[in-house]
């Protein structure tokens, strides 16, 4: 007798075979392993319910609005798209071009004006949140032909180079001196600290800035 038929005549005997072994056991580890899951499972705290957006926010809802500003003096009302920014409204749409568009992503302070007395880059600001600003830009500065006292000491201190920045700088300079009239060199350089100029170095605005204060 071979001892595999030997094998079979003790599992025979005892009741238990070595085929049905195995697969009493592969049955226990998945009974197992679903048992498992299920506790897992239940353990799991409920899906929490998605929140309101919070209390004050305004969700900006795509399309068209008519807002009224005043820019540079003057009255304007108009249909404007909600993903339209100020900057693009200024030179787009009003043909402002003063207002110089650089970087587009508020990091070179190009396109500064001052809105309700503080300077603020045009590109960052959307025109469908400026219902009821008031807004100017570089081309209201000069009255009749005549230079405002700082765009005249930029000039008379060469405070520009290429001049594309120049007119951010001084929307931000005006906008410092109209807060503080007698500012210190160090207040001047906070003032313009976020617009960018590679040509000038800072010194001649900073002059500029200054000596605009004491003709102011």
């Amino acid at each position: 007798m071979t001892e595999e038929k030997k094998e079979e005549k003790k599992e025979a005997k005892s009741g238990v075979s070595r085929r049905g072994f195995i697969q009493g056991a592969v049955a226990g580890v998945v009974v197992g392993a679903a048992a498992t899951y299920g506790a897992t499972q239940m353990m799991q705290p409920p899906t929490a319910p998605p929140t309101a957006p919070p209390t004050g926010v305004e969700e900006v809802v795509a399309g068209k609005r008519t807002v009224s500003m005043t820019v540079n003096g003057e009255p304007v009302t108009m249909e404007v798209q909600s993903n339209w920014t100020l900057l693009y409204v200024l030179r787009d749409k009003m043909k402002l071009t003063g207002t110089k568009v650089t970087c587009d992503y508020g990091e070179c302070g190009a396109c500064t004006v001052i809105i309700n007395g503080k300077s603020a880059m045009a590109c960052m600001a959307l025109a469908i949140r400026q219902e009821g600003a008031d807004i100017q830009t570089i081309e209201s500065l000069s009255q009749g032909g005549t230079l405002h006292p700082i765009q005249q000491a930029f000039i008379d201190k060469h405070a520009y180079s290429c001049g594309y920045c120049i007119p951010g700088i001084i929307m931000a300079g005006k906008a410092l001196l109209d807060k503080n009239p007698r500012p210190s060199d160090d207040e001047i350089k906070e003032g313009i600290s976020g617009n960018i100029c590679r040509c000038t170095g800072y010194v001649g605005p900073v002059r500029a800035i200054k000596a605009a204060a004491g003709m102011m």
